[in-house]
């Protein structure tokens, strides 16, 4: 079935979509980069910055799903920025969007080259990442229904090994299982289980920010579900459960199992990617065969999530061209309804994985990660903003709230609480560098936000696009 305005195919089902909200974003942010998050501001300090970064993002989903539900499209927040606020922040937020994305794409390429010399330490990583984004090229190839069946069992297998891995620490925790662990110690290591201030944990919540990054693909796959009336909203409703049983139980376990200071957590100066915190737990729990398992899990959610990506940045990049807002060419569909263009240049992106040849893969891993973490926050603004001035138009032109098929709660609270913590997390992630003329850091770790704003103010300088009036904010 066609979508009569933009020609893609509505072959998602609900099960696809609410399974790509329960597992679309568990990846690299949560097996692999987790460890870091400890090591660098305690056990306390991760957990605190997961739990607010969680809530802001339970906010935004619902934002969001308020508008995907009224106005389903694959540009998503892109498209509704441009129609509830000005042109141009829609215009910006497209590419930055199809950048965060194609970005992310290579960051999982990365990972799975690394995370497969667990087995293979000899063979060189770019080998597993060249052939991960064949994989992937290919899975986003055929038509939509392949990549949401495809999402569908990877997202499934995510989602039984961590309930699997919550279930073993909890047994290690309190003794089932043999392990000897100082649990309190553990958790209270640091200040009572901070480490470096108030500054490093907010330093870890763009780790968390990019490890929530693909919640958002809920407005995406809208665009192209059967009934995203109903798809929409039961997808929302599974994040909040998500949030607090994937990740904050899975940071409390890894915190309360793995002390801070242990050289294999993934920090700044272990820079040892090839081990998961995941995996270390299973190790300690004396479960050696699991460990390897575990792994073979984490290589599984790391190709999933570098689908996702792959797919959210293609979807982005088609909608700017079906806008007038990017080559034609990107718009072009085969006859399965696949932007073919969009996902060759998207795959093209994903080259920069081998970057690892040349710098060694992990620091390739963190650039990456850094250079894509702050535009995912700048996302999440540009959602934040629409959703606000959609809701106001939306009552401006006397229309009735409880004609909305999906109603946001706790409005205006929450897109002003996600504006918020989203500007803060972007404007303090680095502010030494600034005082210490670092500039090398200051180009890694603020790159993003050049990135937003030059197309932003290009856009207002030749199209003189203006905030669109309330009451001239077209709803229909």
């Amino acid at each position: 079935m066609a979508d009569e305005n933009n020609g893609i195919k509505r072959n998602l089902k609900t099960r696809h979509v609410s399974m790509i909200a329960l597992g679309g974003s568990i990846g690299t942010g949560l097996f692999v980069a987790s460890g870091a998050s400890i090591a660098q501001a305690g056990p306390m300090g991760a957990i605190v910055a997961y739990i607010a970064i969680g809530i802001m993002v339970y906010f935004l989903m619902t934002s969001l799903g308020e508008m995907a539900t009224y106005s389903p499209t694959s540009g998503s927040f892109a498209d509704y920025a441009s129609k509830y606020v000005d042109p141009a922040l829609g215009f910006a937020l497209g590419w930055n969007y199809w950048f965060n994305w194609a970005i992310t794409l290579a960051v999982d390429i990365v990972a799975v080259g690394l995370v497969s010399q667990f087995w293979f330490p000899n063979v060189p990583s770019w080998i597993f990442s060249a052939v991960a984004l064949l994989l992937v090229f290919l899975i986003n190839l055929f038509s939509v229904g392949v990549f949401g069946e495809a999402e569908y069992w990877l997202s499934m297998v995510k989602v039984v090994t961590i309930v699997a891995f919550l279930i073993v620490g909890v047994m290690t925790i309190f003794g089932i299982i043999h392990s000897d662990v100082n649990v309190i110690k553990n958790l209270s290591a640091g200040n009572h289980g901070f480490v470096g201030g108030w500054q490093s944990v907010l330093s870890v919540f763009v780790v968390a920010g990019f490890s929530f990054q693909g919640t958002e693909l809920i407005g995406i796959t809208a665009g192209e579900a059967k009934d995203p009336s109903k798809a929409v909203p039961k997808a929302i409703h599974q994040v909040f459960w998500r949030i607090l049983l994937f990740y904050i139980c899975s940071i409390f376990v890894i915190s309360a199992l793995v002390y801070y200071k242990n050289p294999d957590l993934l920090s700044a100066s272990a820079q040892n990617i090839s081990v998961s915190p995941f995996t270390i737990v299973f190790e300690n729990a004396g479960i050696a065969f699991a460990a390897s398992l575990m792994n073979a899990v984490i290589l599984t959610s790391i190709i999933s999530a570098a689908n996702s990506g792959s797919y959210a940045s293609t979807r982005m990049l088609y909608s700017l061209a079906h806008k007038g807002e990017a080559p034609k060419i990107f718009a072009k569909l085969s006859t399965r309804g696949v932007p073919v263009a969009a996902l060759v240049l998207t795959s093209m992106v994903g080259l920069f994985a081998f970057l690892s040849n040349l710098k060694g893969g992990s620091v390739a891993y963190t650039w990456l990660v850094n250079a894509s973490g702050l535009t995912g926050f700048i996302a999440w603004v540009g959602i934040a903003v629409s959703h606000f001035r959609f809701r106001r138009a939306y009552v401006a032109q006397g229309r009735n709230l409880n004609k909305l098929k999906y109603r946001a709660k706790w409005f205006p609270f929450g897109p002003i609480f996600a504006f918020v913590v989203s500007i803060g997390v972007i404007i303090g992630q680095d502010p030494q560098s600034f005082t210490s003329f670092d500039f090398e850091k200051i180009a890694i770790t603020y790159l993003s936000v050049p990135l937003f704003i030059i197309p932003y103010v290009g856009y207002k300088l030749i199209k003189h696009s203006k905030v669109i009036k309330l009451k001239d904010v077209d709803l229909d």
